[in-house]
């Protein structure tokens, strides 16, 4: 019997998705795909996960897509196939969790785009990034919109096009990752940024993530009006409210996700 291709763990609010696949370097089959899409959306409605981190088992994050599973498909197939293999992109933006990339080692293709998609990234040193799929005759073109949103479009092009690989220092430079870290620091240092959030009111992180996300797609006044809308709404709850008195009574709050 074949492992599963996704390992699920919680700790301290904390859930952790593990990608196993590490015989083939994490590269992602339709059954990944459907796994890492479920896990993400049966952790956003878990009361007891608050942050959510994506890290990979074995050498390397994630090389892509697994292209065996293309070949002998009809174009209906394929975009059957496509559908599937896709959904998780959406998913990880659209979820209320805050949703944290660790990667290390290979992190190109499908893995780029987890990091790129990922509301924060943490990579360890010497890990390598790259859209390679134009290396192979095919095109990064979904993994391409968490890109072009994260560094820009004339980066997120450079890299497309010509398919190079970067390195960490590289990523941390043009902002694909937020932090650049030993590699025997990579899991202390990833937990402490998911307990860092862990911490805080669950309903002001993901209320201020899925209001981040939204404002993204519209005009500046219209981004404005929502955001405004937003922030009323947040501080008319509970926990906005044991927040500034925990605050003004210097003590530590007690978050009761109302």
């Amino acid at each position: 019997m074949n492992a599963s291709p996704i390992l699920i763990q919680k700790q301290e609010h904390i859930g952790i998705i593990t990608l196993n696949r590490p015989e083939r370097l994490n590269t992602f089959s339709i059954q990944l795909a459907k796994e890492l899409n479920k896990a993400l959306l049966d952790m956003d409605t878990d009361q007891d996960v608050r942050v959510i981190v994506i890290k990979g088992a074995g050498e390397g994050f994630c090389a892509g897509i697994d292209i065996t599973e293309i070949e002998g498909k009809s174009p209906i197939e394929l975009k059957k196939w496509e559908i599937v293999m896709n959904e998780w992109l959406k998913t990880v933006t659209y979820i209320s969790k805050p949703v944290i990339a660790s990667a290390h080692k290979i992190a190109v293709a499908n893995g780029i785009g987890i990091v790129a998609a990922a509301d924060l990234a943490i990579v360890a040193e010497g890990t390598k990034f790259g859209s390679t799929a134009i290396n192979v005759g095919l095109f990064c073109m979904v993994p391409a919109v968490p890109l072009s949103r994260c560094i820009g479009r004339k980066k997120a092009l450079e890299l497309l096009l010509t398919g190079d690989v970067i390195t960490a220092e590289e990523a941390f430079r043009i902002g694909l990752v937020n932090k650049v870290v030993p590699k025997d620091q990579l899991e202390t240092e990833t937990m402490a940024l998911a307990k860092k959030l862990a911490a805080k009111s669950p309903l002001a992180l993901q209320i201020g993530k899925r209001s981040f996300y939204k404002m993204a797609d519209l005009e500046y006044s219209k981004a404005l009006d929502m955001t405004g809308n937003d922030f009323v709404i947040l501080s008319t709850t509970e926990d906005s409210r044991e927040g500034i008195d925990a605050f003004l009574k210097k003590r530590s709050p007690e978050w009761k996700l109302k």
